[in-house]
């Protein structure tokens, strides 16, 4: 289901436990390219492929500089 959508605290989870301020700072940095969450009332929800395509794309970014 690729409309899934997670809450923040999932997302945090997925990105290894990372602080609510992280998640601030990559939402707000340009240059990661981090996905926007979707508010509904005031809660951010996220899209759980785009999540996981970040991460992916996180993971063979660092693999590329290693090599």
């Amino acid at each position: 289901m690729e409309n899934k959508l997670i809450s923040a605290n999932a997302v945090r989870d997925l990105c290894g436990g990372v602080s609510d301020m992280t998640l601030w700072r990559w939402l707000n940095d340009p240059d990661l390219a981090f996905p926007k969450p979707v508010y509904i009332g005031k809660r951010r929800y996220f899209r759980e492929a785009e999540i996981s395509a970040w991460i992916e794309a996180q993971a063979d970014a660092s693999r590329g500089a290693v090599a």
